[in-house]
């Protein structure tokens, strides 16, 4: 049995990995290779990082991983998680199975973006959800945002510190008079006629029939564990104002004892950088864990 696996081979996961190598531990790490940054091409705002591509930050802290002889690299997809005796057992394609005393889930999130043509196909290279991880890029120019409920309002108020901002309602979200007046004090329009398409790198085609040109978009998605895993444990969700996210404590140990979680997984919101920190705390309340487990 393996002191630990961690399910999920991307920022946070791999962060927690590397605490738990370095804790001499006897640690697996299972992924499936799918990154929720997969899209863009550079990752920004990650000190030490800034502007590389996520792949090639990925690809340098995997090797750096793979050099702790403890640890071993699973590239697969675990299927179904259980208790084993006093630890877990993960089941793998294949019909292979692993146990270990304790689990640490770095499962990443699924993106649901507003159902707007030609918005998906251009989700992490023009059209964003992160102004901190993107903003600085569009150079001050003309920026969208696109509404998907209340929590646009706040995506709008921010943005007019990377560019000038139109606010497109797109029937999703109705802001009320004192809404109005502090979009009107960032200088953020609004308009409100209704989306028919995204076309060229970041047009808003209107229906209309004008056609705003923006330097970028940007969008709240909502949000929902990429996959049903954690349910098989009985790992209790909390709601966010991005979507469902599993519920931790302090040291990211979820609602099932022995079962952590990290990373967008188990955060309300997140970036690179919030779920390397994530990660590592994971990581370190596993190993915390174990000492008296």
């Amino acid at each position: 049995m393996h002191d630990a696996i961690v399910i999920g081979g991307s920022f946070a996961g791999m962060a927690a990995a590397l605490q738990l190598a370095r804790a001499r531990r006897d640690v697996v790490v299972i992924d499936a290779g799918v990154r929720r940054n997969r899209f863009a091409a550079h990752s920004h705002g990650f000190l030490g990082q800034d502007g590389r591509a996520p792949e090639a930050i990925v690809a340098d802290a995997r090797r750096q991983l793979e050099a702790y002889p403890n640890l071993t690299w699973i590239d697969g997809k675990a299927t179904q998680l259980a208790r084993h005796g006093e630890g877990f057992a993960v089941c793998l394609q294949k019909e292979r199975s692993l146990s270990a005393r304790r689990l640490v889930l770095a499962l990443g999130v699924a993106d649901e973006l507003p159902g707007v043509p030609g918005l998906a196909e251009r989700w992490g290279r023009s059209v964003f959800h992160c102004p901190y991880c993107h903003g600085y890029e569009l150079n001050g120019g003309a920026i969208g945002v696109i509404a998907t409920g209340p929590i646009s309002m706040h995506q709008a108020l921010m943005l007019p510190d990377w560019g000038t901002v139109t606010f497109f309602l797109n029937g999703a979200f109705a802001p009320d008079g004192d809404e109005r007046a502090q979009l009107a004090a960032r200088g953020v329009v609004i308009e409100e006629a209704p989306l028919a398409e995204i076309a060229g790198e970041a047009d808003v085609v209107l229906q209309d029939g004008r056609t705003v040109s923006l330097a970028g978009l940007f969008t709240a998605s909502r949000i929902h564990p990429s996959c049903d895993l954690a349910g098989d444990l009985g790992c209790e969700l909390e709601e966010g104002p991005m979507g469902l996210f599993l519920r931790t404590d302090a040291m990211k140990e979820t609602s099932v004892p022995g079962v952590f979680a990290c990373g967008d997984l188990a955060r309300a919101a997140g970036s690179v950088s919030l779920a390397v920190g994530d990660g590592a705390m994971a990581g370190v309340g596993t190993h915390r864990s174990l000492m008296f487990g």
